[in-house]
């Protein structure tokens, strides 16, 4: 039990009459459980069914009726330009979650990438702000690992060919 207020549901569209907002990097807006302090100094626990990957422009419902809105922290990132095409390959085929941003790319600072961008004759810049990099291609938002295997090790209810 807790005496904090418990935001278990989400506002899908966070309304303009919210009580606070809460500041989160792309890493913390990834959530199922956790105390968060928002930006006025409120202190509540979030506690949803389910991990969630929150955009910035959603909210938590507390359960005392009050609204919190999400919002994108600045961040450490470099501005990617160059043969973008090209340039956006490597940087998915590194499952690197990229902001695509016209006539550039957005990427958070990461050494490793940086180098091997410059290595492919990207122009770098590094900048601070607030990072929303595109969702991934099934709809999930987030460029977590997975396998690129084929394993016959699932469950349902059918046979598979020999």
């Amino acid at each position: 039990m807790t005496d904090l207020p418990v935001a278990r549901r989400l506002l899908p569209d966070a309304s303009p009459e919210v009580a606070d907002v809460v500041a989160l990097d792309y890493d913390q807006r990834l959530l199922r459980r956790k105390r968060l302090v928002t930006t006025g100094g409120l202190a509540f626990l979030v506690d949803l069914g389910e991990v969630t990957n929150l955009d910035d422009y959603w909210g938590f419902a507390l359960d005392d009726g009050r609204a919190i809105a999400v919002e994108a922290a600045p961040e450490d990132l470099v501005e990617v330009t160059g043969d973008l095409p090209r340039l956006a390959w490597h940087i998915g085929n590194r499952h690197t979650p990229c902001q695509m941003c016209g006539d550039h790319l957005t990427i958070r600072r990461d050494h490793v990438i940086e180098a091997m961008l410059t290595r492919l004759g990207a122009g770098l810049r590094p900048v601070t702000g607030p990072f929303r990099p595109e969702g991934g291609a099934y709809g999930k938002g987030r460029t977590m690992g997975h396998d690129h295997g084929g394993h016959n090790d699932h469950h349902h209810p059918h046979p598979h060919p020999a």
